[in-house]
This record gives structure tokens, C-alpha cells and sequence, in this order.
């Protein structure tokens, strides 16, 4: 209440007293049978008194509580043409090495593997994180192979298994091992060269004279629970071992690096040469080139099977999809061992809205914002047993809420939405979908401004409807009792 408003509620009360004291001091000429003092006339005028502070701290009480009106009305777009898309979602399956974020909408936008507003945090199969951010590094577009038509005069790598893998990798200071299907393009393009280099590194650092490094290869096909137990979904999988930094912590993590360079033969020879390095000149440092372009083709491998992807995305005002999936353009995926389950911690649209301005909102309405985050908390958990190769889409229709204040301030943009789930069997790598369609209306609310003249103008007439309403009843009470003491006076004579 403003201090103008305060004023006529004060002078209001001084009215009412001054009118009462003037009655008590008899300064107005009130008719002699009003100012008699009875039994009836006192319960009376304490029931007005009564009534009159409450029928007041009722009109109070309206004048002061919000009042709103809502209606609908083609979306204004006041905020721009884009909107905001919040999340923050679990994938118990999916490693961080491949997980992209994708956009797309019906004009034509296509935007692949967004990291620029993007984390991932690798977690366990309990959601659980088991670091810091995950890092993918710069992705490269184009991975120089070697001829696919060359000749090879035999295998240079070690063939790696279960049994003797633990025995290799704490043997030897550097293992870099090549993890394939044999039915994935990638991994045949990349056999030859790999051969060739691994026999090449071999004639350079002996293993069983120098005994540096030796590279090794495992068929995921053949060895399932070794590839698991690595994290790898994408064929083929270069991995760095370094003695000793492979063993199990508390966490069962491994601690080792992915290669994703070129890999063509003398690639591969330069990238295990400046590997070795360090170990041959202990006190010095790596000579100037080949530190470069081995870090620039190696990135920290998943240290969990799970990823956690947080974050947001800008996407315009149309119909669109946000997807999540496994996405790289020189490895394959066993569509047969991608599980896209998944925890679901947020999801909302717009701006992030503050708890005080969302109290404040709720004041308002309280019906707004049981929809702002409406799939917050839901799990959509897909079971191998029961199927394989699911994609798992969700259809969300928004709705724009503008609250809009008395003094004609917009409080709040807020995006409400329906959520509608389903599975689908895919041909393709599954994928986590998110279709969203925004709606042309937009509901707009609006806090009313009640006049004060109308609040004076009912506390007025309450008074005197109290006053007028006690002096009708005292007068009939009144006039009652002097007829009913007639009527006895005559009975009596």
C-alpha cells in the first residue's frame, strides 16, 4: 500500500471517532428516544461496532490481495527470436569419447557435435561421477589413412586376450593397443597400416632388447568382457597404455590416453617414436614438433562407461530436435551394444528463473511453473533383455507465459511444456530425441490495479449501512418495548 493510500485508510478511522465522540458530547440533535440508554441498545451497538470491524478488515483484506487476469494472445516474441534450451542428463551406457549434442529444425539448421556451451563428466553405472570434466578435444574432419590396397608381409602386433593382457601392459612401458571388429570398415581401413607400423617399431625397439613399447591389438568380437571392461563402443579404439598408470584405483578407473590421429603408417611410426622419447632421454625434454603433434592427436579415454551432458543450446523460435547420440566420422558402432537409457536431472525452456522471482511468480499465479521443468527427475531406463537398437523420442509442445506487474513491468518470460514419451525401434545407431514445437499463443497475465476511490467509496457505505441498518432494528426494539409496557399498564388498570 502507497503512503496516499495509507492516509485515506488513516482519515477514514478519524472520521468514524469524530462522529462518535460528537454523539457522546451530544453536539448533534439526535431524537431523544436514540440517546436512551437500554440493555437492547448496548448489545446492539456493540454488534454494529463488531460488524463494522470486520466487514472493514474484510474490504482491507480485498483491497489488498493480488488479483489477476489471464488471457491468451498471439506470441509478441519479446524476447528475441531464439530461445534457450537448459538440460542436464545422464547416460549410464554412453561413453563421454562419443557422445554429441546435435540440433536441427525444420528451416534447414544443422548443427553436429555442439561443445562450445557443452560439459560431460564421465560417471558409473550409479550416475556417479568418477573425475573432472571429460575433454574430447578438437574434432578432426578428415583422418589420412593409409592404401587400403597395400600389401602386408605379416602381423606386427600382438594379439591380446583376457588372459595375457594385465601381463603385457605391466611388462612393458608404453602398450598401445588397437581395439577392432572385424566387420567395421574403419578398423579394415586402418589393419594395414597398423601392421605395417607395429612391425616397423618392432625392428626399431626390440622387445626383447629394448623393451620400450609394443603394440597390440584385441577383436571385440572375440573378447567382449576386455572391450567392456575398457569402455570402448567405437571401432577401431587406439589406446595408450603406460606402465603401471593402467591398474584399478578405488573407482575401477583406468588411466590412459585415446589416440585420434591420422593413421597412416608414418603417422603412427612418428606418434609411438615421440611416445618413447621421454623414456630414452629421462632428464631432458621432448624435442620441439613431435610434443606437438602428439598431444594434438591424443585426448584422456573414458574413465567410466556413462556420461553425464550438461548445459545449453540456442535454437529458434520453429519446430526442431535436440538429439543426443554417439557421432564420429572415422569409427564404427555396434548398434547391438547401444543402450541410450537415460536420466533426465533437468530439461526446461528460456532463461533459468531465480527462487525468489519464482515465489513471486507463484504469488501471482499460483498455477504457473508446475510445467517449467516437467521432466525433471524421470528415468527412461531400456533393458537389453527386452529390446535392442531403441531410440527413445520425446514430443514437447511449449507454451510461452508472460507475467506482466500494476506498474506494467514484465516480471518473468517463462516456457511451460507437455512431455510425451516413446520408444522406437531403430535400424540406425539409437538415439536420444527430443522433438520440441513451439506454440504460435502465448498466455498472458496480468496483475490488476484495484482504485482506492472504490476501496474509500465501500468502507463509506459499510459505515453507514451498519449505522443505518443498528438505528432500524434499535427503533423497532425500542418502539416494541414501550407498546409491550402499554399493554401491561392497561391490563393493569
Amino acid at each position: 500500500m502507497n503512503p496516499t493510500e495509507l492516509l485515506g485508510c488513516v482519515l477514514v478511522f478519524v472520521v468514524i471517532l469524530f462522529y462518535s465522540c460528537c454523539i457522546d458530547r451530544g453536539q448533534w440533535k439526535i431524537p431523544r428516544d436514540l440517546t436512551e440508554a437500554s440493555l437492547s441498545g448496548a448489545g446492539l451497538s456493540i454488534i454494529a461496532a463488531l460488524s463494522m470491524v470486520f466487514l472493514f478488515g474484510m474490504e482491507l483484506n480485498n483491497y489488498l490481495t493480488v488479483s489477476t487476469s489471464t488471457s491468451v494472445v498471439v506470441d509478441q516474441s519479446t524476447d528475441g527470436d531464439f530461445l534457450r534450451i537448459h538440460f542436464d542428463l545422464s547416460f549410464p551406457a554412453l561413453s563421454c569419447e562419443f557422445a554429441s549434442v546435435d540440433v536441427s529444425d525444420v528451416l534447414g539448421t544443422n548443427r553436429l557435435n555442439i561443445t562450445k556451451t557443452i560439459k560431460k563428466f564421465s560417471i558409473d553405472a550409479n550416475l556417479k561421477p568418477t573425475g573432472a570434466e571429460f575433454h574430447s578435444g578438437p574434432v578432426s574432419n578428415f583422418i589420412k589413412h593409409g592404401d587400403e590396397v597395400e600389401e602386408e608381409s605379416g602381423e606386427g602386433s600382438v594379439s591380446l586376450t583376457a588372459n595375457n593382457f594385465d601381463q603385457f601392459s605391466h611388462q612393458y612401458p608404453i602398450l598401445v593397443v588397437n581395439f577392432f571388429a572385424p566387420w567395421c570398415y574403419w578398423s579394415n581401413r586402418l589393419k594395414p597400416s597398423w601392421e605395417n607400423a607395429a612391425k616397423i617399431i618392432r625392428e626399431r625397439f626390440d622387445p626383447e632388447i629394448d623393451g620400450r613399447i609394443i603394440l597390440g591389438k584385441v577383436d571385440c568380437t572375440l573378447e567382449v568382457d576386455l572391450c567392456r571392461r575398457h569402455h570402448i563402443q567405437g571401432y577401431p579404439s587406439i589406446r595408450i597404455f603406460r606402465k603401471g598408470s593402467d591398474l584399478r584405483d578405488d573407482h575401477g578407473h583406468h588411466d590412459h590416453e585415446s589416440y585420434y590421429g591420422d593413421r597412416d603408417t608414418d603417422s603412427l611410426v612418428k606418434t609411438m617414436e615421440a611416445l618413447v622419447a621421454p623414456i630414452q632421454l629421462e632428464s631432458q625434454k621432448l624435442p620441439s614438433g613431435s610434443s606437438n603433434t602428439t598431444e594434438n592427436t591424443k585426448r584422456p579415454a573414458p574413465k567410466a562407461p556413462g556420461c553425464r551432458i550438461e548445459g545449453h543450446v540456442r535454437v529458434k523460435k520453429v519446430p526442431g530436435n535436440l538429439i543426443i547420440s554417439a557421432r564420429s566420422g572415422s569409427h564404427s558402432f555396434d548398434t547391438s551394444q547401444m543402450n541410450m537409457s537415460h536420466v533426465i536431472s533437468r530439461f526446461a525452456f528460456g532463461k533459468s528463473i531465480a527462487p525468489k522471482l519464482m515465489s513471486d511468480m507463484k504469488r501471482l499465479s499460483p498455477y504457473l511453473g508446475r510445467s517449467y521443468e516437467r521432466l525433471n527427475g524421470r528415468s527412461f531406463i531400456n533393458h537389453r533383455e527386452v529390446d535392442a537398437n531403441v531410440t527413445i523420442e520425446h514430443y514437447l509442445q511449449v507454451v510461452k507465459a508472460e507475467v506482466i506487474t500494476r506498474g506494467y513491468h514484465t516480471l518473468v518470460h517463462e516456457y511451460e511444456y507437455t512431455a510425451h514419451s516413446s520408444v522406437i525401434q531403430s535400424l540406425y545407431i539409437p538415439l536420444a530425441k527430443f522433438h520440441f514445437e513451439l506454440s504460435p499463443l502465448q498466455v498472458l497475465i496480468q496483475e490488476n490495479k484495484k482504485s482506492f476511490s472504490h476501496f474509500i467509496t465501500n468502507v463509506c457505505a459499510i459505515i453507514g449501512g451498519v449505522f443505518t441498518v443498528a438505528g432500524i432494528l434499535d427503533s423497532i426494539l425500542h418502539n416494541s418495548f414501550r407498546l409491550m409496557k402499554k399493554v401491561e399498564l392497561g391490563k393493569n388498570f
